[in-house]
């Protein structure tokens, strides 16, 4: 009986184990889905909208070829469209129950999102991606707008980076495929998605297995453990045999000695028997050694995204289906700082302002325009200060979906403990242009910089003439203008925090009625301020007041009042640019001041706080 339980034994715990086996080999179920297709009409450019790609579970591999420069990115889909405008594309569209895709070429069109804001920007000019036409002998050849290095894109991949690409993206992101924005996007297009291949009943019919291995060996054990036994002397009943004729039983205690008979040795068969089944245990030993958490049921665990190679675009930040996303996310602004930085470090070693202007507007670019003028004549001059890259503190983006955008990022140099950190307001005026720092304000050590919404929810733009602000943000550079001319006797005086404000005391009304007493009587020297050109940028605080950047222009003027007089400039800057020191005509010399204040609202009974400023020397010629 014992040999028939061992041997049912080894029959279930083969079965169970080859179960086991077969459930990692011969009906393992399939690791990934795959499709592909062919993408016809040879548009410039592929949209894969994000529900095709988030159609299955798990990461998505895009594989593109058909191209020698494939290029591929993905934004936010409204942000894609936005860029493409009027620009034909083939759309593609995923079958789920045929596990197919489809291509159709579409003309694309500007839409109008459902959120408007009014920003005080300069007027969108036409962007270097936009499409142009050359003409070449009779024939007009269209150059389409490219894509690559644009703003709007989370991430880019382009040459090989690009043909294999990894996300892990949103229903809300779509990706963009192109080669140069003129030539057909590459036409062969795969999207891989990976599939549960766990087994979870492998490890337990394993284990079953080899328990029942170990029960048969125990009866196979025990089984011959009573064969050996059974196999002994036994003693028998009934009468003892009888003597032959004429003997005498033997006397008592004349029995001869008995003698143990030692069982006979075990030869290699017996111990072939009784470890047969040794090699069915290990077996299943050296399987369980190599089982993962695929092996087994897994109860109560949640299902997290695997890692991958590229950086994970899931959950982008917004405050809801009807209120508009903030303009970047954290890591899209890292990239756009690290962008302008290599652009300024080129453009400040180069002195060319033409480079700069891809990267610079407004007050800001005025001020490095007015940096390479005097650097070109006198190179020990002090040079505006760098923007150094992977620095950004602080993001307050806007919260928009239309244009132009804006945002602020704090970036502090940590290989420069002296340098004072930048508050970079950055602005993209049309979908296809990139950000440019119209802004480029040294923040003061003790400045108190306001309670501001957080960077994934972003913020509003106030309006130029907002009555909600202690001082509308249009009027605010001519109030501050006025008190640097007047000083105490400025009418708006009292509105600002004089103890915030370290610009007064360098250039204010002290400073000038000192510089106009140590003129000699046959010159004299008048001051002028207005604001700048380009319009105020307010972006609201938690407290109802603003962030507010503005700039001042003042120029000074010195000239002879009398016939044959001279006058002269002490400032080494402005001889460099001139070339003249002494003047029978007189000197005009143009600074430029960005100025970041918080204005409290209305109702409080705050001060206005100068957070930093930025001074330059923006022109200087001989009258």
């Amino acid at each position: 009986m014992r040999f028939l339980v061992a041997i049912l034994a080894f029959v279930v715990a083969a079965v169970l184990i080859g179960a086991g086996i077969a459930q990692r080999t011969i009906w393992i179920p399939a690791s990934n889905v795959i499709t592909a297709t062919v993408v016809k009409g040879g548009a410039p450019f592929t949209v894969i909208d994000g529900s095709v790609l988030r159609a299955r579970g798990g990461q998505q591999t895009l594989t593109v070829s058909g191209s020698a420069k494939p290029f591929v990115a993905y934004g936010r889909t409204a942000d894609v469209l936005a860029w493409l405008g009027k620009e034909k594309y083939a759309k593609v569209t995923y079958d789920a129950a045929t596990n197919t895709l489809t291509s159709k070429v579409v003309k694309g069109k500007v839409s109008t999102p459902s959120g408007s804001t009014t920003t005080a920007t300069p007027t969108p000019t036409p962007s270097a991606s936009d499409s142009k036409s050359s003409t070449t002998g009779s024939t007009t050849t269209k150059t389409g707008p490219n894509p690559a290095g644009s703003d709007l894109w989370l991430e880019e991949f382009s040459g090989d980076a690009a043909s294999i690409t990894k996300m892990n993206v949103p229903d809300t992101v779509s990706v963009i495929i192109a080669s140069d924005g003129t030539k057909p996007a590459p036409d062969k297009v795969s999207l891989n998605w990976p599939l549960d291949s766990s087994t979870p009943l492998a490890g337990p019919l394993i284990v079953g297995g080899i328990a029942f291995g170990a029960l048969g060996i125990l009866m196979y054990i025990l089984a011959l453990r009573h064969l050996r036994r059974s196999r002994g002397p036994r003693r028998g009943g009934g009468k003892p045999p009888k003597l032959p004729r004429g003997s005498k039983p033997p006397k008592p205690g004349n029995y001869p000695p008995t003698q143990e008979v030692e069982p006979p040795a075990r030869g290699r068969r017996s111990i072939g028997r009784t470890f047969t089944a040794v090699p069915v245990v290990l077996v299943g030993t050296l399987l369980l050694a190599g089982c993962s958490s695929d092996y087994w049921p897994q109860f109560g665990a949640s299902e997290t995204p695997k890692a991958t190679s590229t950086p994970i675009a899931t959950d982008l930040p917004g405050q809801g289906k009807d209120t508009p996303p903030p303009a970047v996310t954290s890591p899209q602004l890292d990239n756009i700082v690290n962008e302008i930085s290599k652009t300024t470090a080129k453009a400040d070693a180069k002195l060319d302002a033409t480079l700069a202007a891809t990267r610079f507007s407004g007050p800001a670019l005025a001020a490095r325009t007015g940096d390479y003028a005097l650097r070109a004549k006198k190179s020990d001059a002090a040079a505006e200060q760098t923007i150094p890259a992977n620095a950004v503190s602080l993001a307050l983006p806007e919260a928009t979906d239309t244009w132009p955008r804006v945002v602020s990022a704090i970036v502090h140099d940590p290989k420069d403990a002296k340098a004072a950190p930048l508050d970079l307001v950055l602005i993209q005026a049309s979908p296809r242009e990139n950000y440019t720092v119209e802004y480029a304000i040294a923040l003061e050590a003790n400045a108190k910089v306001p309670d501001l919404p957080p960077a994934n929810i972003g913020t509003s733009i106030v309006p130029p003439d907002s009555k909600l602000l202690l001082v509308a943000p249009n009027q605010l550079a001519t109030e501050y203008g006025d008190v640097l001319q007047n000083g105490e006797k400025s009418k708006y005086y009292k509105q600002f925090d004089s103890k915030s404000d370290k610009l007064a005391p360098q250039v204010g009304a002290a400073y000038k009625a000192t510089e106009i007493s140590q003129l000699p009587a046959t010159a004299s020297l008048h001051f002028t301020q207005q604001a700048g050109e380009d319009g105020p940028i307010a972006m609201a605080t938690n407290d109802s007041g603003a962030i507010v950047s503005v700039s001042v222009n003042e120029t000074s003027t010195v000239k002879p009042v009398e016939a044959g007089a001279t006058v002269s400039t002490s400032s080494a800057n402005v001889q460099a640019i001139t070339g003249v020191t002494d003047s029978t005509k007189g000197f005009q010399t143009t600074y430029g001041y960005q100025l970041l204040f918080y204005v409290p609202p209305a109702e409080s009974k705050q001060k206005i706080e100068m957070l930093g400023f930025t001074q330059s020397l923006l022109s200087a010629k001989e009258l």
